[in-house]
């Protein structure tokens, strides 16, 4: 199959644009920069330059693919609206391109807003409107004939190197001088490592029908205080919990996510493809110590 992927020297979308060359398949993967495409040109795969908001180029490099895979995301939390209608115009330019076809189109999204009452979200859960519309888009496309599928990745997606929310973390931890919770610390992230996710991707590009949900999640729920528990270990620092008031301060734009309770199950999801994550969870993963470490 010739995969056309968005994002793809991205944490999540090189990691997938490997899983796929491994197992036989073509990647025609999207770049922005001429550094990405030679990065992208190394792995094997074939380059198309341009942007998200280039949707001419979206539409013809899915266009010519067997099938889409869209981990590209505008991660801009000063203009998280606006990131949200980039992402959605994206989505709608390379599902045009597939409409009527059967070629999958998977989307990427997130867990938050699902979970309920102390309950994990599952697969089967709509989340509420936000600002980020790639689950929502993707749904209306499917009803559009258009083969698409959404992931949904968990909080965390880890792996050496990840520049992602812990990492975050981490950082802020080593500016303000304490590893710190919100509260009692106790609401849950769910996580996932890059390499399960990027077996998902995988198997749900080949298997997933029209309107799948699908949940990147390995470990369900881990509490804040437990994640901070080990950067304050491995930093020397204190442990320490902030009021919601405190919060901004502390976490500067993280205050918005790190409060957040979003446990999340991937029951449905390992039954329905045969999916299994088999690597390290996340506090494991944090115990080898690449996270500490100065990153590239």
């Amino acid at each position: 199959m010739r995969v056309f992927v968005t994002g793809a020297t991205g944490f999540v979308g090189s990691a997938v644009v490997q899983e796929l060359l491994g197992a036989g398949h073509q990647v025609l993967g999207l770049a922005r920069s001429e550094a990405s495409a030679q990065a992208l040109a190394a792995t094997g795969a074939e380059v198309l330059r341009g942007t998200l908001d280039d949707l001419a180029t979206l539409h013809r490099g899915a266009a010519a693919a067997d099938g889409v895979i869209h981990t590209a995301y505008v991660h801009d939390f000063a203009a998280y609206a606006a990131a949200g209608e980039t992402d959605k115009r994206a989505i709608e330019a390379l599902g045009a391109a597939l409409r009527g076809s059967d070629r999958p189109l998977l989307v990427t999204s997130g867990l938050a807003g699902l979970a309920h009452n102390g309950q994990p979200g599952t697969e089967t859960d709509v989340p509420a409107a936000s600002p980020r519309q790639s689950d929502a888009t993707a749904t209306a496309l499917a009803a559009q004939d258009v083969r698409a599928i959404t992931i949904r990745l968990a909080a965390s997606v880890h792996d050496a190197y990840d520049h992602g929310f812990v990492p975050t973390l981490i950082d802020i931890a080593r500016q303000r001088g304490a590893a710190a919770y919100v509260g009692e610390g106790l609401n849950r992230w769910p996580a996932v490592h890059r390499r399960d996710a990027a077996r998902l991707y995988r198997l749900a590009l080949e298997q997933g029908p029209a309107g799948a949900r699908y949940h990147a999640v390995a470990d369900e729920g881990i509490a804040l205080r437990d994640i901070a528990a080990v950067i304050g270990r491995h930093l020397h620092l204190p442990v320490v919990s902030k009021s919601a008031e405190e919060a901004a301060d502390h976490f500067g734009w993280m205050a918005r996510f790190v409060g957040l309770d979003m446990p999340a199950t991937s029951l449905l999801t390992q039954q329905q493809l045969g999916w299994q994550p088999s690597h390290p969870g996340l506090l494991p993963d944090l115990e080898h110590g690449d996270y500490f470490a100065s990153r590239p």
